[in-house]
């Protein structure tokens, strides 16, 4: 299966190869690291799913019902200053 990742800090969306036993904080990773292109670390990022925040990331792509091409959403835990 496949899933949408949108990056918030590349403004892109990247498609992350999953497994329905593939955690969320795995998926967080991967996609982290195809967006930047360089490893990344993930613990500064939070995941949202069909708009609610996944607060447990060990949970699994199966507990989340999560259908092929499912859109996740990573982005900055913490609020970017606007300038």
């Amino acid at each position: 299966m496949q899933v949408r990742v949108w990056v918030t800090d590349v403004w892109d969306a990247v498609q992350v190869n999953a497994t329905p036993g593939m955690t969320v904080a795995a998926m967080k990773q991967t996609a982290l690291t195809q967006a930047m292109g360089r490893p990344v670390e993930a613990g500064d990022h939070e995941v949202k799913f069909r708009g609610a925040l996944v607060a447990d990331e060990g949970r699994t792509l199966a507990d989340l019902k999560a259908p092929d091409q499912a859109p996740f959403i990573v982005l900055p835990a913490r609020r970017q200053p606007v300038r």
